[in-house]
């Protein structure tokens, strides 16, 4: 890539996510919020010197949690290498590490029938994590002047095609079933396994 196509794919990436945070929190609220009769679910707003300041802390907090990811890079990159699987592999362990927190969040919400915070957590904490890296790694790429490669193969393109498919149908009629979740486990360990076994 040229450092003008990752320049764009690092803004675009990051209108993307900022549009999502904005619809979250501002313009259409009310998708993201709990369907619940109890008034007690939900804080009050808080003061906008205290938003601003979550704010704030909320990037470090992501520029900390991505530069740690960086730093244990290194050694999970050793580890898969001396197993004998794919260098790809090394991205979907740092993923997972990063997005761990968010995951088990997701999952005890989901556990206790609180269905729209754990797609709230799930979903938000992967656009925060796709929305702001790719900006970064981008403008850490296009500083440092070396070549770095965004795209996908034939078989992720499948399968993220496949993805969209069933998450329209899944998100589209309003209501899930246990099937719908299977076939996104099932199309996400065709993903595992197509990166560790190519």
């Amino acid at each position: 890539m040229t450092s003008s196509q990752l320049a764009f794919a690092g803004v675009t990436s990051l209108v993307l996510y900022g549009c999502f945070v904005i619809v979250q929190t501002i313009r259409h609220r009310d998708y993201f919020l709990v369907d619940s009769a109890n008034e007690d679910v939900h804080a009050p707003p808080p003061p906008a010197r205290v938003a601003a300041l979550s704010a704030v802390l909320l990037m470090v907090s992501l520029v900390a949690v991505v530069g740690l990811a960086k730093v244990l890079s290194p050694s999970v990159e050793a580890a898969i290498l001396n197993a004998g699987a794919p260098p790809a592999t090394v991205g979907i362990v740092i993923a997972a590490l990063v997005l761990l927190p968010e995951c088990l969040a997701a999952l005890r919400a989901a556990n206790a029938d609180r269905i729209q915070t754990s797609l709230n957590l799930a979903l938000g904490s992967a656009l925060a994590s796709i929305g702001l890296t790719i900006p970064t790694v981008a403008a850490v790429f296009i500083w440092i002047g070396r070549p770095l490669e965004l795209g996908l193969g034939p078989k992720e393109m499948v399968l993220l095609f496949l993805t969209l498919i069933v998450s329209s149908l899944t998100l589209g009629k309003g209501r899930t079933t246990i099937l719908q979740g299977v076939v996104h486990l099932a199309i996400f360990a065709a993903y595992l396994f197509l990166s560790i076994v190519p």
